[in-house]
């Protein structure tokens, strides 16, 4: 049977067998507290059953509003930032057409992950000569990038529809019962789907949050959630330590961490995951990265990167170690051609299928890293479709629960994010901020 590989060879030179196995215990337990919300955060882990409760009318619904949307738009902007896009973006780059187009003729482009002024210009001029509709991500519908965004957004659809046709074309996703947002789609008339209270934004993509987005770009959503509710049955605290990926996941990178590789760095050899890594960075990020502890989640698009961050990767200080995510089977098929020339002295290449190349880049630098002193950890899918695509995220959210718990933090908040903000509003002028920001301008000399 087809499943998720977790090879841990290359790392005994650095953490050993017994490094690794020591740990089962201390896992084991965080497991269970995971399984049985006794841990910290435990308000937030609504995510560990959803696959399992996702519901049939649920799917319909969004189903339902994707088809309407993509009838009536060549493009959905979908506004969010954090978990509230990342996770989308993860799954449509990871499934998508490598250029960006899609069967269905309707395309997702996302706004509100940063205040770049250009970006939003240019948006709206692009907006300005095409269809289009919003899907409006936030629980509380004040986040500052998302919420300048959506103002945006729904002052130019306002403009150009009128105020009753751009209110059909608003998908608000949102609290069930609270906040600016909420209000404001209830007052509108908007269409909205809920953010379960016991979910947070990163751990949100098998909620309505990824799955209308992705349902908008044309993927299936059910197979999605069935990957994602077989790496839930795979991952379960009743499936023992040495069967179970993401006990064993978490184990590895954590007997390194006590040995001094404070980096991970996410390898991947295609760049339609790119974007899964950007998702995976914020997931292990947000959620170990406090109380001065927690392993630094870094990205690498390989063969590309080998070209640019692999020198610093195979002779740099060795605080490092490597996550290797394999797609055994590509989903096309180009081989390479005879040159009768053989110039380019490639002709020992003939008739070989890049996809094999490919793999033995990836192999021959595992080598060449492992020999430089780096680590690494493989991890590896059959193929990179809908159910595998959803059993990944599933697999790294269980994983880095797990992992979470075994450095003794809450997986689940990010206080450290409020830090910023309150600083921009001080900077800004915002009411009840004005005091703040005085000291905050001397002491910039602004």
């Amino acid at each position: 049977m087809s499943k998720l590989q977790v090879r841990l060879n290359n790392i005994y030179q650095f953490a050993t067998h017994d490094d690794v196995f020591s740990l089962k215990e201390k896992i084991s337990s965080c497991q269970r507290q995971v399984e049985e919300k006794s841990g910290k955060g435990n308000d937030f882990l609504g995510w560990v059953a959803l696959p399992a409760e996702v519901s049939d009318e649920l799917l319909r619904n969004i189903e339902k509003v994707a088809n309407e949307l993509r009838a009536k738009s060549e493009f959905v902007v979908v506004v969010g930032i954090g978990g509230s896009y990342l996770g989308a973006k993860a799954v449509i780059e990871a499934l998508g057409n490598s250029f960006g187009m899609f069967a269905n003729g309707t395309k997702v482009l996302f706004a509100g992950n940063s205040i770049c002024e250009d970006y939003h210009a240019e948006l709206l001029k692009l907006l300005d000569n095409h269809t289009y509709s919003v899907v409006v991500i936030s629980k509380s519908g004040t986040t500052t990038e998302p919420a300048i965004a959506f103002r945006l957004l729904k002052q130019h659809l306002e403009m150009k529809v009128g105020k009753t046709e751009a209110a059909s074309r608003i998908v608000a996703i949102t609290d069930q019962s609270k906040g600016a947002l909420r209000k404001l789609a209830d007052t509108e008339g908007y269409r909205t789907f809920v953010i379960p209270d016991d979910v947070g934004g990163r751990y949100s993509v098998l909620t309505p949050v990824g799955l209308l987005p992705i349902a908008i770009a044309g993927f299936d959503i059910r197979k999605l959630v069935e990957g994602a509710r077989q790496a839930m049955n795979d991952t379960a605290a009743s499936v023992p330590f040495e069967q179970n990926p993401a006990c064993l996941y978490a184990a590895a990178r954590n007997a390194l961490y006590a040995k001094g590789k404070r980096v991970e760095i996410m390898v991947n050899y295609t760049p339609k995951l790119h974007y899964l890594t950007e998702w995976w960075k914020q997931l292990y990020g947000e959620s170990e990265g406090k109380e001065n502890k927690g392993i630094f989640p870094a990205g690498v698009d390989f063969t590309t990167d080998l070209h640019s961050m692999g020198q610093y990767i195979q002779e740099g200080e060795r605080f490092i170690f490597e996550t290797v995510l394999s797609v055994e089977t590509p989903s096309q098929k180009l081989t390479i051609p005879n040159d009768p020339d053989n110039l380019d002295q490639l002709n020992f290449l003939t008739g070989k299928r890049l996809s094999e190349v490919n793999h033995m880049a990836e192999l021959g630098t595992i080598v060449a890293h492992n020999d430089g002193g780096v680590p690494c950890i493989q991890l590896s899918v059959p193929e990179l479709n809908s159910y595998w695509v959803g059993y990944l995220l599933y697999f790294f959210e269980r994983a880095c629960a797990i992992s979470g718990y075994t450095i003794d933090v809450n997986p689940f908040d990010q206080p450290g994010v409020e830090a910023y903000k309150k600083n921009m509003f001080a900077l800004l002028g915002k009411p009840g901020f004005e005091e703040e920001g005085k000291v905050l301008r001397k002491r910039l000399g602004i």
